[in-house]
């Protein structure tokens, strides 16, 4: 696959390379601009690549203007810090639209969606279900601040912020605070995984939502999986289930 990357920050244009180096596909760069006088100068001497890595802000302009000068008929991801672009970017052979900074994870998935389009006709792009997507990828996403729980016989409001961890025993599910108050919550994990912040909160488990603060010890344990020791101590073996050990790892390390 011949890429093309239009970036006009240098280390934005070298993470990039060695992003795509690592997915060990068969990537070759055969060219780089960083600015739209210099992409559409070399689309105009150039072959056509398989693919375009677009900035949309350049030093020159937005490279929306490219299309303007140039007939392009190589598919788009385009990148950029700016999401009020997102609608603008779909309508000109856009693959995906990716946020900066880019993550390894987000542009193999963007790679993936591009090689399953090859050779298809592009589908016709409904504008309110583009909308609904977008507003759902960009937006900023509010998570719950405390919970309303019964406690010892009265109504208690617990600020997310105090909770070490949330867990499940049975059909009871529970969360422990910082200072090892075990209580009882009437939502269910799969709930709370729309309500917790993913910086703050990682589900190890089916069983288990851990914080950064409650992670006091990592051991490595049977079957692939890591055994945490947690603080304030649990009562149930906080186990990262195998699946989720490389995403725990990066979580743990941001």
């Amino acid at each position: 696959m011949n890429v093309f990357i239009i970036e006009d920050e240098d280390l934005a244009v070298k993470k990039l390379v060695k992003i795509l180096e690592g997915l060990n596909r068969s990537i070759a760069i055969v060219g780089t601009a960083d600015s739209i006088v210099g992409s559409v100068e070399w689309l105009g001497s150039n072959p056509a690549p398989d693919l375009i890595l677009m900035d949309i802000e350049l030093a020159d302009g937005q490279s929306f203007e490219i299309f303007n000068q140039i007939e392009v008929g190589s598919p788009v991801i385009f990148t950029t810090s700016y999401d009020e672009y997102a609608l603008k970017a779909f309508k000109v052979n856009s693959v995906d639209y990716l946020l900066k900074p880019i993550q390894q994870e987000e542009l193999s998935a963007a790679l993936d969606k591009f090689s399953k389009t090859q050779g298809q006709a592009k589908p016709a792009i409904k504008l309110e279900n583009l909308i609904e997507s977008l507003h759902e990828k960009l937006q900023p996403k509010t998570y719950r601040k405390r919970f309303l729980v019964k406690h010892a016989n009265k109504l208690l409001s617990v600020e997310v912020e105090e909770i070490a961890y949330f867990y499940s025993d049975g059909r009871v599910n529970f969360f422990k605070t910082k200072d090892n108050k075990r209580i009882i919550i009437d939502y269910t994990l799969d709930e709370l995984e729309n309500m917790l912040d993913p910086e703050q909160f990682f589900r190890i488990s089916r069983s288990f939502f851990v914080s950064i603060p409650a992670v006091d010890k990592i051991d490595e344990y049977f079957g692939n999986r890591l055994l945490l020791g947690l603080k304030p101590a649990s009562d149930k073996e906080a186990l990262v289930s195998r699946e989720k050990v490389s995403e725990f790892k990066r979580w743990m390390g941001k």
